[in-house]
This record gives C-alpha cells, structure tokens and sequence, in this order.
C-alpha cells in the first residue's frame, strides 16, 4: 500500500512539474515573437564652409537681378568668403508597418533645394508587404548620383548634372523588392520641384535596380524637365578604392542637357579619405549650333573626427565659351576655386 501511494505521489509531482514548465514556455511565447515597438528618432547635420576664387576676384557682382559670385553654375557652395550651408532637422516616426518622415532644412543650402518651404522631405509609408512599400509626400529625387545633404556626398560642392535635374518631387511612388539584388520603383508625381499642381499637369517616374546599379526615368508631358534617362551606379574595385558613376540625357522640345561624372573615392584609413569628381555637361538649346559645354575636376579630401567632417576641396571649371571672369573682370573659359568645409552630424 505504502509502496502505490509512492509511486502515486511521483507521478502527481512529475504530472505537476510538466504542466508548470508547460504554462512557463508558453506565457513566455508571445516575448519570443513580439513585433517591434513604434520608434521615434531625430537626427541630422549643420555645415559651413570658406571658399576663395583663387583666378578671379572675391568681390560680389552687382547686377540688375541682384548681387551674385564668380562661381561655378553649379547648386551650393557658390558664395565666396565666410559662408553658411544649412541645418537640417530629419524627424521619424517608425511603426511595425508605417511610418513618418518630417525633414526640415534653414539656411542658403536648404532654401536653394526646397524654394523657401524649409521643408526638404515630408512623407508617410506603408510597408504593405515584406516586398512592397508605398510612400506619398514629398521626397527627395531619385534621379542622380548626388543629394542635397552634404553628409550624404563625398563632394561638398555639386555637380552639373545634379544642379540641373530636379531636386525633389511630390506624389505617391511604390517600391518593390524582388530580391537582395533586384528592385524596381513607381511613381506619379507632380511635376518636379513643384508642391502644388495648379495646372493639372502630372509626371510619372520609374527606377530599375541590380546589383547596386540603376536605371532612372522620369517623364512629363509639356511641363518643366520633359524626358530624362539617368544611370547611377557604382563598383568597389578594391577594398579601398570605390568608383562612382552618373550619366544623364534630358531633353524638352529641343532644349536639355547631358553629361557624365566619374567618382574615384580611396580609403586611406576609417578617418581620412581622398576623392575626385571628373564630369563633361553639355547644354542642348533649341535653334543653337554649337552647345555651350564645360569640363569640372574637383578634388576633395575628406577627415573625420567623431560627428565632425572636415572637407578641403580644390575645383577647376572649364567651359567651351567664356562664360567666367578673371581677376580684372575680363571674360576667361576658366575658374579655379577652393573651399574648406565643415559638417557635423547628429
């Protein structure tokens, strides 16, 4: 008798010990499978710079459309002596399947990229599958090898190509995912730089990428831009040594442009880096024989310590016409400038 109350008690204790360990697992299962939290962070950059005209004079022009530099027609970094570039304040909200981005921008770089708005970025996302993404707002181009945040680029200046395709556009685009190495982007916009549509006219926009490379193009019908076919892209060779790429052809009844960038960047260590930015732009006008074209070499270094870039940057443009000036204001094919910039990003 004693030996069956026993053997009872051990099969209860074991019977106990089982559904205890059992309720245990899994009360501990949903910890184990829990989606992310909502996450909100904010971030961002402020970034000044001194630039000097080194073949022709410092000193502003005064015209009928305003005071202006001896510079390159390029976007940015186009005032002489002491100048600001921007802060940019990049709020996001990240949910489990949407999110949020307010991307605000104050100084001469932001108010060149979003014409007074201070708004450089301002869209909503849906992650509607693993592989699928919508997202509508206002978002920066997809066209280019060059952004409008200096953190972003190597180059603190811009290049031609960048400065005369669009900066941003608004409207809905959907991303899809096909694979670690294929995607392809659609979109229907406004058209480019263009917040509100008074007159009724829309753009489409398509980005096919493999492998690091992409294919952009971005269409409308009678408005700004007209028709661009832009290739971004770039190979790492070595470890070290990286090369970039951007090729655009854009054309508007007869008037555009069209150019191509090479990029080499070397890695001498985490810290300090050394890059080139070598590009031909050609401008096509309608009912003009001879386009007017201009070759720009531009090299800068790049040194890093902790949040802070330090950027010295030498750049030498040089035109088919005269459309410069030297130091006695004489029309000259060429200008040579430097300038030492400063970002720090949070």
């Amino acid at each position: 008798m004693k030996t069956i109350i026993t053997t009872n008690y051990v099969k209860i204790t074991f019977l106990l010990t089982f559904i205890m360990t059992t309720v245990e697992i899994f009360a501990q299962e949903p910890d184990i499978i829990e989606e992310p939290k909502p996450r909100f962070a904010i971030g961002g950059s402020v970034d000044a710079y001194y630039r000097t005209n080194l073949s022709a004079t410092d000193k502003a022009i005064f015209g009928e459309d305003g005071d202006s530099f001896l510079a390159p027609a390029t976007s940015f970094a186009n005032q002489t002596g002491f100048a600001l570039g921007m802060a940019n304040v990049i709020g996001s909200y990240e949910g489990v399947k949407t999110g949020a981005v307010a991307d605000l921008v104050f100084g001469p770089r932001g108010e060149q990229a979003v014409y007074g708005l201070n708004l450089n970025q301002l869209y909503a996302y849906w992650n509607v599958a693993e592989s699928v993404k919508l997202t509508l707002g206002r978002f920066n181009t997809f066209l280019g090898y060059e952004v409008i945040s200096p953190v972003s680029n190597f180059n603190y200046s811009t290049s031609y190509l960048f400065s005369s395709g669009p900066f941003s556009n608004t409207g809905l685009r959907a991303d899809f995912s096909f694979s670690e190495d294929f995607s392809l982007m659609l979109a229907f916009m406004n058209v480019t730089d263009e917040d509100y549509n008074f007159t009724g006219e829309y753009s489409i926009g398509a980005q096919l990428g493999y492998k690091g490379q992409f294919l952009n193009l971005y269409y409308d019908a009678k408005a700004k831009l007209g028709f661009e076919v832009d290739y971004t892209g770039g190979f790492s060779l070595t470890d070290a040594l990286y090369l970039g790429l951007n090729a655009a052809y854009a054309d508007n009844h007869g008037t555009g442009f069209g150019g191509v960038a090479v990029y080499p960047q070397y890695s001498f260590s985490d810290s300090f880096g050394l890059g080139l930015r070598g590009e031909y732009f050609a401008q096509h006008i309608e009912m003009v024989d001879d386009d007017p074209s201009v070759f720009a070499v531009t090299v800068t270094g790049s040194y890093k310590l902790e949040n802070l870039t330090i950027k010295p940057e030498l750049r030498l443009d040089s035109g088919s016409d005269a459309i410069f000036f030297d130091y006695d204001m004489n029309p000259s094919k060429s200008l040579s400038s430097f300038l030492l910039a400063a970002i720090y990003s949070f």
